[in-house]
């Protein structure tokens, strides 16, 4: 079989994409007011237009309170309010591209556990838990920087957390999105399920894979048969001293049990047991950290200045910890591609045109980037194409000022000015001013 390239299309559970390279889900803070379907569109459709195959909205709650892992993120839950995301999707669509919804829920994770004045805003509400916080958390708890009221969920509540997914994704598919996407890493309830590190559970969801299979089937009874895909971790970035954590033979025999569940696609990622820099390598985010416009915002969220400088001494460890490395995740991408039937999915560090063909037929059967896009929305037009060189790159520099700014509600953006001033000099060249012609001159229809 030949190998795949970047511009050849992409069969996922039924849904023909036009090629192979997607916007993977990034917080667009687009909140649920009635302003969000046009903030959610002015996010996406830049790569929809530019070319790409899938585009994939960031993570998304399925209830209406609590689990939100950063301010400003977008709840499926209310049948109105999901109805009107049809604005979104059929702006994407009239580009040619696929969409994808990311469903989501915090639990221990979720800002009522580390956003100091939402706690105070919010003090009814609890963390979903799947158990009893570990106990290198519950230290940061005694500590003051987390602050734990954690629910243990009971069998028949976490059958009631997978309906909601599956309600969910029922709303989102009748608002036209194309595939649902489970997001099962960086520390959301669903990695929880699946990590020794969190689940100690003595009942069925003792096996978390069992969680992602009840959720397969709630998606598959309410949404119909959509494309279904997910994350999966290994913890192998995790600190030495942490002993229960997911392996990469875990994170392999776990995606050959979904294979056999019935997902669609698989995203093999690996990370750490905590919500750190294992998530977004790269530089320490100097610049994001000292900007005035933000100070206050870190205080509010990290429960006063000292706290905020305490938690940027520890984004800085965290940084020289983390250190960037290319496509970090291929390795892991390869193994589990070589187990499973289904297309395997690649993202995370992935910047430059001549290693996305090295890993396409190798490690994975499609690619996808985030921070990239905070720079140049409409990315896949400067990579696709039969003629692209293989020294083609994108403009972020890793630097991660994009994304701490978000702890306080600040918008994913570029915040770097050289790499902001590379990205306008290809815009005035016209780097972006057309997507690139399919490779077949019958374009796939991304509904069929």
């Amino acid at each position: 079989m030949a190998t795949p390239r970047l511009d050849d299309p992409l069969d996922i559970g039924g849904l023909t994409l036009r090629n192979r390279l997607y916007r993977a889900p990034v917080l667009e803070c687009a909140g649920t007011g009635p302003d969000a379907p046009e903030r959610l569109a002015a996010e996406l459709e830049p790569a929809a237009r530019a070319g790409a195959g899938l585009v994939c909205q960031g993570a998304t709650i399925v209830r209406e309170t609590g689990g939100c892992a950063a301010p400003g993120m977008t709840r499926i839950a209310d049948p109105e309010f999901a109805a009107s995301l049809s604005a979104v999707t059929e702006r994407l669509h009239d580009h040619g591209a696929a969409v994808a919804v990311q469903l989501e829920y915090g639990g221990l994770r979720s800002m009522e556990t580390w956003h100091a004045a939402y706690r105070r805003d919010h003090p009814d509400l609890r963390q979903l838990a799947v158990s009893r916080p570990p106990r290198l958390l519950r230290l940061l708890d005694g500590l003051g920087f987390l602050d734990y009221d954690a629910h243990v969920m009971t069998t028949e509540e976490v059958y009631d957390l997978a309906a909601d997914f599956g309600r969910s994704a029922a709303m989102a598919v009748d608002a036209g999105y194309d595939v649902v996407h489970v997001a099962g890493a960086n520390m959301g309830v669903v990695h929880q399920f699946l990590s020794p590190f969190y689940n100690r559970r003595d009942d069925e969801f003792g096996d978390g894979v069992r969680f992602l299979e009840v959720v397969a089937d709630e998606v598959r009874g309410r949404a119909g048969d959509v494309p279904l895909m997910t994350k999966v971790p290994a913890e192998t970035a995790a600190p030495p001293g942490v002993r229960r954590r997911l392996t990469e033979a875990d994170a392999v025999d776990i995606c050959r049990r979904l294979d056999d569940a019935g997902y669609d696609a698989l995203v093999p990622v690996s990370g750490s047991v905590f919500w750190d820099a294992s998530i977004v390598r790269g530089s320490f985010p100097a610049r994001a950290w000292r900007d005035d416009r933000y100070r206050d915002g870190y205080a509010a969220a990290f429960g006063g200045p000292l706290r905020a400088r305490l938690v940027e001494l520890g984004n800085r460890i965290e940084a020289a910890w983390y250190d960037f490395d290319p496509a970090w995740n291929a390795d892991l991408c390869r193994r589990v591609r070589d187990a499973v039937s289904v297309p395997v999915l690649c993202e995370g560090g992935i910047r430059e045109r001549g290693h996305i063909d090295r890993l396409l037929g190798d490690a994975c059967d499609a690619v996808g980037m985030a921070r990239p896009f905070y720079a140049e929305p409409e990315l896949p037009a400067r990579l696709l194409g039969r003629d692209v060189a293989a020294d083609t790159r994108v403009v972020c520099e890793n630097c991660n000022n994009c994304a701490v700014p978000q702890a306080t509600g600040a918008p994913g953006v570029c915040r770097t000015p050289a790499v902001l001033a590379r990205a306008g000099a290809l815009r005035m060249e016209g780097a972006y001013d057309t997507a690139p012609e399919s490779a077949d001159s019958d374009e796939p229809d991304p509904e069929s």
